[in-house]
């Protein structure tokens, strides 16, 4: 009885240690860390046109592919690139700066990038209100303040 006891406690054990899948996904990993996280800091901290359509692409890529158990974008992520989008120099940068690579992700675009990162940015913060309600505090303001420009 001991022996199944101790069995049956094993095997629990075992099977509760496996690799839970994450909540979020946050493209990819690199060197140790998430590639948003190494590209935000990078676009921030030492700014280049290649850093920001990077970082572009990444955002793209977790909004448009969101894995993880949720199966949504992380908190953040859709108003953090909404609001990128909604720069007035963002699209030119885009449009100037991205390779091939890069701008075959926003086909959709075509060459207006200025008008599709416009309705795409006002798109993202809409849906980061829908995502996560408790963010429309802070959101709104911020959307109404960038579509006045």
């Amino acid at each position: 009885m001991k022996r199944l006891i101790f069995l049956a406690v094993l095997v629990l054990t075992i099977t509760s240690c496996s690799v839970t899948q994450p909540l979020y996904y946050w493209g990819g990993e690199q060197k140790g860390t998430s590639k948003y996280e190494n590209l935000a800091y990078m676009s921030y901290d030492k700014q280049t046109p290649e850093s920001l359509c990077k970082l572009i692409c990444v955002y793209e890529d977790m909004v448009s592919h969101p894995t993880g158990s949720r199966l949504v974008p992380p908190p953040g992520i859709c108003a953090e690139y909404g609001y990128l989008l909604l720069q007035p120099q963002t699209a030119e940068t885009f449009a100037q700066n991205a390779t091939p690579g890069q701008k075959r992700v926003f086909k959709d675009a075509g060459t207006d990038y200025a008008t599709w990162f416009r309705m795409h940015g006002e798109e993202m913060m809409e849906k980061e209100m829908v995502l996560y309600p408790e963010s429309a505090h802070f959101i709104k303001p911020i959307l109404e303040k960038l579509m006045q420009r």
